[in-house]
């Protein structure tokens, strides 16, 4: 019997059972790497000697007795977390030869948990792309299309799993980074509401591994079920115990419903600043008819729901303002003259994105004041629904585009083209407030390619639209793999420069 394509679920009974061992499945998930990684070039950092190692050792440990959350399971881990003795780059040539000397935070928690972890996946330098691409790594492929992209940044984590690299992966999110790529490669993925998942260790090679309270960006599960992410789920959440002592798990509170027809549900399928392809749209619908055939209440509009322009500007600008304090792109005299040039009244996106450069601290501490105000709007509109339902971003995977100034790109939705970063509206409206997002598979487009959706809950309320997943996989089909040997559908990789 093949195992690669099971569930953690699945793996933790047959183990339990006594029909597979951890080495079994380590060995066999290894081979299905070997044989098929090569175009899709999910896993950059391989593990195999350690993970046949942990793997016995997990057999050993259940033969004792043992039994612990993930004991024996493979996973991956995106490459921007540290793992003592594995380089961790971020995609950056100049950090090519860092290897940390200790785990991640979240590393350690899967370790202790009993997981086996392979290694690690693919990331777009700096994580600051919706593709996985760099000069050390190369490019990660749609396991779907080899001419489209993965996503980013958590892109060759979600190939791993379309692919049946491991059954779990832990991934990050900042603008979309675990819910794109969860939509653009069919798989699940649970961005955790702001400050639940401990993040020390996550940090870019040139910064120390210390607890941060990070703002917008957290890490969370990659999976191929609902229920494997609130596995991990649990595994991953609770503070640092380097600041929060002993008390490093966090009690959160059950989902508001265990059956469909008692869910309250608001469904969006359109932005004021951008359009949704016909694709996502048709995604959106499918969901939408699955919860209203289940019973649940379906609305498609409320008064109370925040102003969906604002939250774009206002993502942008904490994104913008906090990424370029990371990561300077050029002098401040230059950026000036370019927010000088433009108009007073341009209220596009990439005018907010150019202003926000630029930023003083009063301006971030006026975008962050107007983050509360939508906060409580939130709050509000929670008391009325259980959950949102919308797009993660306004197409399927698109063909790959390397050109170096990610500016420059444009994404072309039904046949007419847009601002590249334009398509970070959707990610950005439960990443702006801080929010739970689940992102879960929603079918196909009529090319073939996987479409996905995000359900949006309350803050700190993760289980609700993680139960809302359980119960529309039922419902909708869940994950489907690929077929093997794919050939590519769209352009080849555009140039790099």
């Amino acid at each position: 019997m093949e195992w690669s394509l099971h569930t953690a679920e699945e793996l933790i009974a047959a183990m339990r059972a006594g029909a597979v061992t951890s080495g079994e499945l380590t060995d066999e998930a290894i081979a299905r790497i070997e044989r098929d990684d090569e175009v899709t070039n999910a896993i950059c950092v391989p593990d195999f000697d350690r993970a046949r190692a942990a793997a016995h050792g997990a057999d050993q440990a259940r033969a004792r007795g043992e039994d612990r959350p993930l004991l024996g399971v493979p996973v991956t881990v995106k490459e921007s977390y540290d793992i003592a003795g594995l380089p961790t780059t971020w995609g950056m040539p100049p950090h090519r030869n860092f290897r940390p000397a200790e785990d991640a935070v979240q590393v350690s928690r899967l370790k202790a948990a009993g997981a086996v972890v392979l290694g690690k996946t693919n990331v777009p330098l700096g994580l600051q792309d919706i593709q996985s691409f760099n000069e050390i790594y190369g490019t990660t492929t749609n396991p779907w299309d080899q001419g489209r992209t993965s996503g980013g940044s958590s892109g060759g984590s979600a190939a791993a799993l379309a692919s049946g690299f491991g059954a779990l992966s832990i991934g990050s999110d900042l603008a979309g980074s675990l819910r794109t790529p969860a939509h653009f490669c069919g798989v699940y993925a649970h961005k955790p509401t702001l400050g639940l998942a401990a993040n020390r260790g996550m940090a870019p090679p040139s910064e120390p591994a210390w607890p941060v309270d990070l703002d917008l960006a957290v890490v969370g599960p990659m999976a191929r079920s609902a229920r494997d992410l609130a596995l991990l789920l649990d595994v991953m959440a609770g503070p640092d115990p380097l600041t929060h002592g002993l008390a490093h798990r966090l009690a959160l509170p059950p989902a508001r419903h265990e059956r469909l027809g008692e869910f309250r549900v608001l469904v969006l399928d359109d932005h004021p600043l951008i359009p949704t392809g016909s694709a996502v749209r048709a995604g959106v619908n499918r969901v939408a008819d699955a919860l209203a055939d289940g019973g649940a209440r379906v609305a498609r509009h409320s008064p109370l729901l925040p102003d969906l322009t604002e939250a774009a500007t206002l993502y942008m600008q904490l994104l913008i303002s906090g990424s370029v304090a990371r990561f300077p792109i050029e002098s401040d005299e230059q950026l000036r003259a370019r927010v000088a040039g433009l108009g007073a009244d341009d209220r596009s996106l990439d005018a907010a994105r150019l202003r926000a450069l630029v930023f003083s601290h009063r301006d971030w501490m006026v975008a962050n004041h107007r983050r509360e105000v939508h906060r409580h709007g939130w709050r509000q509109l929670f008391t009325e629904f259980d959950a949102v339902v919308c797009p993660i971003t306004p197409t399927p995977a698109f063909p790959h585009d390397h050109t170096p100034n990610p500016m420059e790109r444009r994404i072309a939705i039904d046949g007419a083209e847009y601002p590249y970063f334009d398509q970070l509206v959707w990610a950005g409206l439960a990443t702006m407030p801080g929010l739970p997002a689940t992102a879960v598979p929603a079918g196909r487009s009529p090319e073939g390619l996987p479409v996905g959706v995000q359900l949006i809950g309350p803050m700190f309320e993760d289980r609700t639209p993680l139960r809302l997943a359980e119960l529309l996989e039922r419902k909708t089909g869940g994950f489907q793999a690929p077929k093997q040997g794919v050939p590519a559908r769209s352009s080849a990789v555009s140039s790099v420069a």
